[in-house]
């Protein structure tokens, strides 16, 4: 198995040069906010471990959320994110795109702070690489190019299964060993290819392992410390939840529009957000505990197919900015944006709750877990109001949901066994 990783570079965008590097930015488009693969910028598609990757302008529009909390925002400056998501080590990734688009990179960065003429691009981004409080996998292991191996193998299949009703017992099974045998051959031939999956690295075993045994073990030491600390915590909480200002207002419609002319260019869509944390020590270092048990979670536990109960994301992640001032997140999901935030209403409210109760002006919550985003109008306007434009957004695999690549990945792994019995064998026709 291949495991996934990420990177995450923020570097701070020179005043002056900001408007030349939207229009740049907006050169790398085919369609508004859709990345051209093969653009003369950064050629994404030229990176075959690259599932999803993004050039965002992150300004501070919501440090002013500040004042309703009675604190006078600090200025933070504009800056350029380059993220994406990876099949092997997110350093490898980044080697990848510095040889494929060398002389892009320099032309985008030219537009940042620190970056000169004679930087080396690759050693530059690795020193503006953020670390990621959570990064979400969707199904641990699966590469760009199964992904598209699975596909190509659906499609092969469709076309040569029969249509017509099975009238027989066996004929199930028949059907089924003259594809799987038809398959067999062009692989023997080049025309299918079919790779095998390459072993678990040791060291990313190990790293894994010592994670999930750690955090626990960790917990577990300082558990009298925990009890002492913890019915103080609950009342500052409480004491917080009854006092912190409530500020969802409606986003402006200008803006509103922006981000929808971004959206619906494919079955999957981006979404980026961004804003402060509430003020004072006590939220800063509970959303830093929040954010590293859904970390855990998400490594240990959500990357077979969901997050929680939500089944239409394939990559998200948090990340705290700014010596915990902000929190970044970010995500690509398939189907519409009102059914994605529905989604996380009816689904996982409570988790919304968790770490977005520690951003200024969310929603009321009553424990961390009650209310917040189960009060819809004041969450919608909230998360919209906070998304910002994503500028530049890249997919490698478009067109596919999550379901399809369910879908060809049974499809693929009951070549082995779908003609044991009739049984598999029908399950595995009505697939294709």
């Amino acid at each position: 198995m291949t495991p996934q990783s990420c990177f995450m570079i923020v570097a701070t965008i020179a005043p002056a040069r900001e408007a030349g590097l939207r229009e740049l930015l907006r050169s790398m488009n085919t369609q508004p906010g859709t990345a051209g693969p093969m653009n003369p910028v950064l050629p994404f598609g030229a990176i075959d471990t690259l599932h999803y990757a993004r050039l965002v302008i992150v300004d501070d529009a919501m440090q002013a959320d500040l004042r309703v909390c009675g604190v006078t925002p600090a200025p933070i400056p504009t800056r350029l994110v380059l993220m994406g998501d990876c099949d092997g080590p997110g350093a490898d990734c980044l080697a990848a795109i510095a040889r494929a688009a060398e002389p892009g990179l320099r032309r985008l960065f030219a537009h940042c702070d620190g970056f000169e003429d004679g930087s080396d691009v690759l050693a530059w981004m690795r020193a503006h690489d953020v670390p990621v409080a959570v990064n979400f996998i969707c199904r641990l292991g699966r590469t760009v190019r199964r992904v598209r191996e699975d596909n190509v193998l659906w499609r092969v299949l469709a076309e040569r299964v029969p249509r017509g009703p099975i009238e027989a017992p066996g004929d199930a099974q028949r059907r089924c060993r003259a594809l799987i045998d038809y398959v067999e051959a062009e692989r023997r031939a080049g025309r299918l290819v079919l790779t095998d999956e390459s072993p678990t690295p040791l060291a990313w075993q190990i790293a894994n392992l010592c994670h999930l045994v750690a955090l626990p073990l960790a917990a577990l030491l300082l558990a009298p410390l925990w009890l002492i600390a913890l019915p103080f915590a609950i009342v500052a909480l409480r004491r917080l939840e009854k006092t912190d200002p409530e500020y969802c207002p409606r986003p402006d419609p200008a803006a509103l529009r922006a981000l929808q002319d971004l959206e619906d260019f494919d079955v999957t869509n981006q979404f980026t957000a961004i804003g402060p944390v509430k003020p004072g020590r006590f939220r800063r270092m509970l959303v830093q505990l929040i954010l590293v048990a859904i970390e855990y979670t998400c490594r240990h536990i959500f990357h077979r197919g969901y997050l929680a109960r939500v089944q239409t994301i394939h990559f998200a992640r948090w990340v705290v900015l700014d010596d915990v001032a902000r929190v970044y997140f970010a995500s690509n999901y398939d189907g519409g944006h009102e059914a994605y935030m529905d989604d996380f209403i009816n689904k996982v409210g409570w988790g919304l709750n968790l770490v977005f109760s520690n951003g200024v002006g969310w929603p009321r919550t009553s424990w961390l877990l009650f209310g917040g985003s189960k009060k819809e109008p004041d969450f919608k306007r909230y998360q919209r109001r906070h998304q910002i434009p994503t500028q530049v957004w890249y997919k490698a695999y478009p067109g596919l949901t999550l379901t399809d690549l369910e879908r060809a990945s049974r499809i693929r792994d009951g070549l082995r066994d779908a003609a044991d019995s009739d049984a598999s064998a029908l399950a595995w026709l009505r697939l294709i």
